[in-house]
């Protein structure tokens, strides 16, 4: 198996645990590490060794979460498939809505356990962290625009 293979179904791995598929994950992969970052279906089938019907599934689960764009160049048969611009900001800002969904499962817990002192440090714990995420990330991000776009 070579490097890139290695580092494809290594990706597969990474993003299963992320919430995709093995298949979609193994997609991004390819696509990170092809050399124009391109590929149509056929293409993804043949270096994936997956069905068409599999990879189908997986471009669209990529495409609805915008992290790859279908696009057809000029005088082509065959959509092409690429990465969006900035995926991993763009894919880390839309997590950044579940920071919010986290701390209102803390509270809802904090309601439920009352003073137990265990369960509260815990649940205290919890809810301080991802409302300090929620707060801090957005600038770290606009930080990384800024790194980005060099200014």
């Amino acid at each position: 198996m070579s490097e890139v293979e290695e580092f494809v179904e290594d990706a597969g791995l990474y993003f299963e645990r992320l919430g995709l598929s093995r298949t979609a994950g193994r997609a991004v992969g390819w696509l990170l590490a092809s050399p124009d970052g391109t590929a149509d279906a056929p293409e993804l089938c043949e270096r994936l060794g997956v069905a068409k019907s599999s990879l189908s599934v997986a471009l669209r689960q990529l495409e609805s979460g915008g992290l790859v764009t279908r696009y057809r160049p000029p005088q082509e048969r065959r959509d092409r498939y690429r990465l969006e611009e900035d995926v991993f900001g763009r894919a880390f800002r839309a997590k950044m809505t579940e920071f919010a969904a986290f701390t209102a499962l803390a509270e809802h817990g904090l309601r439920a356990v009352g003073d137990a002192p265990g369960p509260r440090r815990r649940l205290e714990s919890m809810r301080d962290m991802y409302a300090f995420m929620a707060r801090e990330f957005p600038r770290l991000l606009d930080r990384w625009d800024q790194e980005r776009s060099g200014s």
